[in-house]
């Protein structure tokens, strides 16, 4: 009997000491307010802010790293709702790192487009469709408007425009 509950609290011990390394803990208090001012940003991943993208941005606002005014996607409404979120105050749009413009999308001109594949390569979000030598098009309900594809493109055959209706 007393090897038997010994052999009990051994494997109790062993299971307790593996989910404590196999799961992770969630310590940092900053992880769940980065979630909340994740979820309020507009999910360009274009990297005006600075940041390599919406989720980098929003860990840098809850650490206290970043300004709450550096996304112009999110623009006006995305800084009040950033600012009411954290009990801030709104500021306006730093221009260092644009201005708010209206939503647009990537438009391929096929007609020219030589399947280069180097917007692709550089779409944070995968809304470029195409293969080497093939022409590619835009899946427009998943294009944020980032004009990340615009540089690459040897051929400037990518422009912005507002979304089809």
């Amino acid at each position: 009997m007393l090897a038997a509950l010994s052999l009990i609290l051994l494997l109790a011990a062993l299971f307790a000491f593996a989910l404590h390394k196999l799961v992770p803990a969630t310590t940092s208090p900053v992880a769940p307010l980065a979630d909340r001012i994740d979820a309020l940003l507009p999910q360009t991943q274009c990297g005006q802010c600075h940041y390599a993208g919406c989720r980098p941005y929003a860990e840098a606002i809850a650490a206290g790293d970043a300004d709450i005014n550096q996304c112009p996607p999110g623009g006006e409404a995305g800084i009040r709702a950033l600012a009411a979120l954290l009990g801030r105050e709104f500021k306006p749009l730093n221009p260092e790192h644009g201005v708010e413009t209206p939503r647009t999308v990537a438009v391929i001109d096929e007609a020219v487009c030589i399947g280069c594949t180097k917007c692709i390569q550089v779409c944070p979000v995968d809304a470029i469709l195409g293969a080497p030598q093939v022409m590619h098009s835009v899946l427009t309900e998943e294009c944020t408007g980032c004009g990340l594809c615009l540089v690459p493109c040897p051929v400037d055959c990518i422009a912005l425009a507002p979304p089809p209706r």
